[in-house]
């Protein structure tokens, strides 16, 4: 379905597979040549069976850049997440775009990487804002929070109707213990959120190795998944990395 057609969130049946192709940017501005060509990698993707597509629009436009969501929409058949943080700018270029969704992550200049789920607490006016501002232009807003209760509840209460449960903590973890603890924390933190109201998606970390767990946890929507993928793609090639983590997703 063309993007933008169909703006419902709720799951039928299959997790879906949000793919993250930040890193083929990653590559191309590392020398600043016009390849690889992210047109050709959203359509290999989505071929591939990606059910949607992610990109992260950075204060520091170290990847992705202006005119790659300007192209993105243009392309996509899917849908397309638009990752930001929540300042004027980022929220003036949702709007002027219109991807699908957007999802607000914290953002530091210094990280290598989104470090955590967002702090609810910190001026929480500037998130209510930026959810409405979204919402009223007909995009749906998901927060990326950590897997706790309070914060799902103040997620929705600022004005998300979707959340993305970190789960770097989650992939992050070896000890058999904790990585249980965490799991049941996600598993939790996913019922609560769809008790109150909110769709419930997941990423950071994920692997094919550690995806199944989190593609069963009850309520899961979409799965957002990136950088295992695009290492994955490095020796398998991008298709067959995408239909392999749709694999590991269902376990086989």
């Amino acid at each position: 379905m063309a993007q933008g057609k169909d703006k419902s969130v709720v799951r039928q049946g299959v997790v879906r597979l949000g793919v993250n192709l930040d890193h083929v940017a990653t590559v191309r501005q590392a020398r600043g040549t016009p390849y690889p060509d992210l047109a050709t990698a959203i359509h290999i993707a989505e071929d591939a069976g990606a059910d949607g597509i992610t990109l992260h629009l950075r204060e520091d436009r170290r990847h992705i850049q202006d005119a790659d969501i300007e192209t993105a929409r243009k392309c996509i058949r899917s849908t397309l997440n638009m990752e930001m943080a929540a300042t004027e700018e980022m929220v003036e270029i949702a709007i002027r775009t219109q991807p699908g969704f957007c999802c607000i992550v914290p953002e530091k200049r210094e990280e290598l990487t989104t470090e955590g789920g967002l702090d609810l607490t910190k001026k929480p006016e500037v998130l209510e804002a930026a959810c409405r501002r979204l919402a009223d232009a007909g995009i749906i807003v998901s927060l990326f929070v950590e897997p706790d209760l309070k914060v799902l509840d103040r997620a929705y209460a600022m004005g998300a109707r979707a959340i993305e449960l970190h789960t770097g903590t989650y992939a992050d973890t070896e000890d058999g213990d904790e990585l249980k603890r965490e799991l049941e924390r996600l598993h939790k933190a996913a019922q609560h959120a769809h008790k109150i109201g909110l769709t419930v998606n997941a990423g950071h970390g994920l692997r094919r190795d550690n995806v199944h767990a989190i593609a069963e946890l009850p309520y899961m929507n979409e799965l957002n998944i990136g950088h295992s993928i695009i290492a994955d793609a490095v020796f398998m090639g991008l298709s067959d990395a995408v239909r392999e983590m749709k694999k590991a997703m269902t376990g086989k």
